[in-house]
C-alpha cells in the first residue's frame, strides 16, 4: 500500500506511512476547513475522529476460524445436498440447520463480529473480508428452506434470519464505508503536510467514497430478504395463494443469485488493493458456491426434462404396439 501514498513536502514533518495508512482506514468523522487556495486546494479534510485500536491477535484468529468453519460446512452441506435430493433436506432440518451461516446459532456470532468490526484488522480484516462473510450468509438463506417444518416455527425461524440479515448488513456498513471513505481519500486526494490526515481535494468528500459502490445495505440484501418474506407468506397462505405467489418467488430468488454474482465480481475487481491473498481466497469461495448452486439446477432442469422424455415415451410405447 506504500505506493499509495504522497509524502509530505515538509522536510520537518515526517509521519509513519503505516500509521496515516490505518488514520484514514478507520476514520469516523471527517473535518472541513476552510482554505485561501481555491484552485489547488478547494476542499481541505483532516480526520477528527478514528475507531479504537485493533484487538489483540486473538480474536482475529477466533474469527477466522470462525468464519472457516462456518464456510465448509455450508460447502459440505450444499454438496451432500446436491447427492442426496430430498434426502438432503430432511438431514439438514433435523441436525445442521442451526449451525449454518443463516442459522439461529452462527448468524448472531457474525453480527457481533460486525458489531466490533473495525477493531478486527489485524491479519484477518472484516472492512476486506466482511462482504464476502455476508454473501455467504446471503447464500445460505436462498440455500436452504426447511419448509417441512410446522407453520409457526418454520415462521420464527425465517423471521429471525431476516432480522439477522438487516443488522449483519447495517453493521457491516459501519465497517466498510469508513473503510471506503479513506480510500477514497487516500486516492484522490493529495497530503497538505499539516497533519498526519491533512488532505487536499478537488471534490467534496463524501461517506463512503466514489470509488467502491458496493453497500451491505443494498439490493442485493432486500430482494434476498423479500425472498424470504415470500417464503413465510408461501407458508402461512392457503394453497390457492401461494400457487400465485410462487412464481413471484422463484423469478425473486434468480434475481437474487444474479445480484450475490455480480456483488462478488464487483468486489472482486474493485476492492481496494490490499489483503489480496485473503480476498482472493474469500471470493474465490463464494464464486464455488455459486457455481455449485448453478450446477444443481442444471443438474435439476436435465433430470426434469429425462423424466419428462420417460413418460413420454411410456404413453406412446402402447399405441406404438398397436
Amino acid at each position: 500500500m506504500n505506493m499509495f501514498f504522497w509524502l509530505p513536502t515538509y522536510p520537518t514533518l515526517e509521519w509513519d506511512q503505516e500509521q496515516v495508512h490505518a488514520t484514514l482506514f478507520k476514520c469516523i468523522s471527517w473535518q472541513v476547513e476552510e482554505t485561501l487556495d481555491t484552485i489547488h486546494c478547494p476542499y481541505h479534510y483532516f480526520c477528527d475522529k478514528t475507531y479504537p485500536s485493533n484487538y489483540p491477535l486473538l480474536v482475529d484468529i477466533l474469527v477466522l476460524l470462525f468464519t472457516t468453519a462456518s464456510y465448509l460446512l455450508t460447502l459440505v452441506t450444499v454438496i451432500m445436498d446436491m447427492m442426496s435430493g430430498g434426502r438432503g433436506r430432511i438431514f439438514l432440518s433435523q441436525s445442521k440447520r442451526f449451525l449454518l451461516p443463516s442459522g439461529p446459532v452462527s448468524l448472531p456470532i457474525i453480527i457481533l463480529a460486525f458489531a466490533k468490526g473495525p477493531q478486527i484488522n489485524t491479519i484477518f480484516p472484516l472492512s476486506c473480508l466482511g462482504p464476502a462473510i455476508l454473501l455467504m450468509v446471503l447464500i445460505s438463506a436462498l440455500s436452504f428452506d426447511s419448509g417441512a417444518d410446522k407453520d409457526f416455527k418454520y415462521t420464527i425461524f425465517v423471521a429471525s434470519t431476516v432480522s439477522g440479515i438487516l443488522h449483519a448488513s447495517l453493521y457491516l456498513d459501519s465497517v466498510v464505508l469508513p473503510y471506503y471513505t479513506g480510500f477514497d481519500a487516500l486516492m484522490s486526494s493529495t497530503f497538505s503536510g499539516e497533519c498526519a490526515s491533512c488532505v487536499c481535494r478537488k471534490e467534496a468528500l463524501v461517506v463512503g467514497g466514489k470509488l467502491v459502490r458496493y453497500r451491505g445495505w443494498s439490493m442485493t440484501t432486500f430482494f434476498v430478504v423479500g425472498v424470504l418474506c415470500l417464503r413465510i407468506i408461501c407458508k402461512i397462505s392457503g394453497e390457492n395463494y401461494a400457487g400465485k405467489l410462487l412464481f413471484i418467488r422463484v423469478l425473486m430468488e434468480k434475481f437474487s443469485w444474479i445480484l450475490i454474482t455480480v456483488d462478488c465480481v464487483y468486489l472482486t475487481v474493485n476492492s481496494p488493493p490490499e489483503r489480496l491473498v485473503l480476498r482472493v481466497a474469500a471470493f474465490g469461495g463464494i464464486f464455488l458456491l455459486i457455481f455449485l448452486h448453478v450446477l444443481k439446477e442444471a443438474c435439476s432442469q436435465i433430470y426434469s426434462m429425462a423424466c419428462v422424455a420417460e413418460k413420454f415415451r411410456w404413453m406412446l410405447s402402447p399405441l406404438q404396439r398397436v
